[in-house]
Parts: C-alpha cells; sequence; structure tokens
C-alpha cells in the first residue's frame, strides 16, 4: 500500500511539473497579474521538479517490483 502513495505521490507531482512547463500559459497568466518578471526563474525550479517527481516514480516502481 506504502509503495502505490509513493507512485501516486510521484505521478501526480510530474504532472503538475509538466503542466507548468507551458511556458506560453503562465507567460499570460503571469503578465496579467503583473509578476512577468518571474518567468525567467521558473526553470530553476520547474524542471528539477519535474526530475525530482520522476525519481519518485522510478523508486516506487523499484520497490513494487522488488516486493512482487
Amino acid at each position: 500500500m506504502e509503495n502505490r502513495k509513493l507512485m501516486a505521490t510521484g505521478i501526480v507531482g510530474f504532472v503538475v511539473a509538466a503542466l507548468c512547463c507551458s511556458t506560453p500559459v503562465l507567460a499570460v497568466l503571469l503578465g496579467a497579474v503583473g509578476l512577468s518578471a518571474m518567468l525567467g526563474y521558473l526553470d530553476y525550479v520547474l524542471i528539477p521538479a519535474m526530475i525530482l517527481f520522476l525519481g519518485i516514480v522510478a523508486y516506487a516502481d523499484y520497490r513494487r517490483r522488488r516486493s512482487a
């Protein structure tokens, strides 16, 4: 059961980070609220977040296969 929660966390986190990488949507949204200066810093956060969550998915898959 713990492996399923771990895998679900990783998948959800990866999907959220992948959705946030749609820079044109973020540019419009941040520009609308006056925070477009933050666009230059998004890659410093989003790409490592995607890598981290993909690692969680891989680790959960490894544990699931090992326990089977």
